[in-house]
């Protein structure tokens, strides 16, 4: 019988990453994430981003959820301030929490609502680099 419920416990402690991974493929995102244009002065959809969500309490670095215009999840993306980056600060576990990052982008950004200072956008993308386009405009 212990052997029994060790097993069980087991294997619903391995289910929770997927399970986790599950209530961020659609929009909207489950727990506390917010639609960031309903926090700060900017679109609902930003091209060559997406719909945008991210826990207010995570700020400014994110991470921020990305989707399409059918609510499909395409990216997770980190906003690191510029400062923090010459500090040389770690940036250790930025998890992907839509789960397989078929590629990455990093770029400069200047700034802009929400995150006002510059800073670098950390894109990882859980799509194609062809699936892209679902956010291009």
């Amino acid at each position: 019988m212990k052997l029994r419920l060790a097993i069980a416990a087991l294997v619903a402690l391995l289910a929770i990453p997927a399970a986790a991974a599950d209530h961020v493929m659609k929009a909207p995102p489950g727990g506390n994430f917010k639609k960031v244009s309903s926090l700060v002065k900017l679109p609902d959809f930003l091209p060559n981003l997406g719909q945008l969500y991210v826990d207010p309490k995570t700020l400014p670095a994110g991470p921020f959820l990305a989707y399409d215009h059918k609510g499909r999840l395409v990216s997770t993306i980190y906003m690191i301030p510029l400062k923090d980056m010459s500090a040389h600060k770690k940036f250790d576990d930025l998890s992907a929490p839509g789960g397989k990052v078929d590629h990455v982008d990093l770029y400069f950004n200047a700034g802009h609502p929400g995150v006002e200072e510059p800073h670098y956008h950390i894109v990882l993308w859980h799509v194609s680099k062809d699936a892209e386009a679902r956010v291009a405009k």
